[in-house]
C-alpha cells in the first residue's frame, strides 16, 4: 500500500502543467474568437433594426388606412400619429372615429426616435412616414440611411 502512494506521489510530481505562455496564447485566441463573433453580432443588430423599422411602418400604414376608411380623411400632420390612438380635438375631426387604431401609443423607431408624419408625403402620396436612422438625421448612407414609406 505504502509503494502504491509512494508511485501515485511521483506520478502527481511528475506530470507538468501550462506554462505562463501556453495560457497567454489560448486568452489571446479566445479574445479574437470573441471579438469576431462580437462584431459579427453588431453588423446583425444593425439590420435587425432596419428590418424592424420597416415593419413598424407598414402597422403604422395599416392603422392610417383604417382611420381614411372611417374617418373619410388621414389626420392632418398636426395631429399626427397620436391621432390613430386617441380621437382628434382639432380638425379636421371626425364624428365617425371609430379607434383606437393602435393599441399603444405609436413606437419610437429603433432607435429611440420618434417617426415623422407627413400629409402629404413628399412624393405626393396621401401621407408619409419615416424614420431617420441611426443619426436621427435627415439622409445619410447604411444605418443612417432613412426610412420611409414611400419609397
Amino acid at each position: 500500500m505504502k509503494k502504491l502512494k509512494k508511485k501515485i506521489l511521483e506520478g502527481i510530481k511528475n506530470e507538468d502543467g501550462w506554462t505562463f505562455m501556453e495560457t497567454l496564447i489560448v486568452i489571446a485566441i479566445i479574445l479574437v474568437l470573441s471579438a469576431t463573433a462580437g462584431f459579427a453580432a453588431i453588423s446583425s443588430l444593425e439590420k435587425s433594426r432596419i428590418a424592424a423599422a420597416k415593419t413598424q411602418i407598414e402597422s403604422l400604414a395599416t392603422a392610417l388606412e383604417a382611420y381614411y376608411i372611417d374617418c373619410g380623411n388621414y389626420p392632418a400632420a398636426e395631429q399626427g400619429l397620436a391621432a390613430l390612438r386617441k380621437k382628434p380635438e382639432a380638425s379636421p375631426s371626425s364624428d365617425s372615429w371609430g379607434g383606437p387604431y393602435l393599441y399603444k401609443n405609436a413606437p419610437k423607431d429603433p432607435w429611440g426616435y420618434e417617426y415623422e408624419y407627413t400629409c402629404p408625403a413628399p412624393d405626393g402620396s396621401p401621407y408619409g412616414i419615416r424614420s431617420f436612422g441611426a443619426d436621427g438625421m435627415e439622409g445619410g448612407e447604411g444605418k443612417n440611411a432613412d426610412i420611409k414609406s414611400w419609397e
